[in-house]
């Protein structure tokens, strides 16, 4: 699998201070896409035993409430088995900092078939972005078709659970 990118100290793309990782790879070319140089798969970097032990140091800090998985696409087939185990790696060495996930699937496409990945994810963020709906007013998402989803919830209950905003806070 490649990546984009790592960013050290995000604030962006879930609650609190977060580290997180651009992967490549997404069929999907949303129209107006903020990422659009990810959707090659062999965009960036190819992600090493290195690019890991970056991601651990960088995430073992006291002032890094997280990790944060976009993209590209998290969960395109081609990087799957990567993306497990990057989640499944951080989730041992940190397993009270909360992970936080984008995609253009929905959540309802990914059960099932990709319940171990989900396993390792707190929030979801799902839904390709609709240029048509881009809303900039939005926490955490770009356009209105977008859902902040409580995975561990949802799992349990077989139903969607979304986060409301005064909820984001303790993920």
């Amino acid at each position: 699998m490649y990546y984009g990118n790592i960013k050290k100290t995000d604030i962006a793309n879930g609650t609190g201070v977060r580290v997180s990782l651009f992967v490549s790879g997404c069929r999907r070319h949303c129209k107006d896409c903020f990422n659009s140089e990810t959707w090659d798969f062999c965009y960036g970097n190819e992600f090493t035993d290195d690019t890991m032990n970056e991601i651990i140091t960088a995430m073992d800090k006291e002032y890094i409430k997280g990790f944060s998985l976009l993209g590209g696409e998290p969960f395109e087939k081609e990087n799957r088995m990567a993306v497990q185990y990057i989640l499944k790696t951080i989730k041992e060495h940190f397993p009270n900092k909360t992970v936080w996930c984008y995609s253009g699937f929905a959540f309802e496409e990914l059960v099932g078939e990709c319940e171990d990945i989900l396993k390792y994810i707190d929030v979801l963020v799902d839904g390709a972005f609709v240029a048509e709906k881009k809303n900039l007013k939005l926490k955490f998402r770009g356009s209105e078709n977008q859902r902040i989803i409580n995975v561990k919830k949802s799992l349990e209950d077989k139903t969607v659970t979304e986060l409301t905003e005064g909820e984001y806070d303790e993920y």
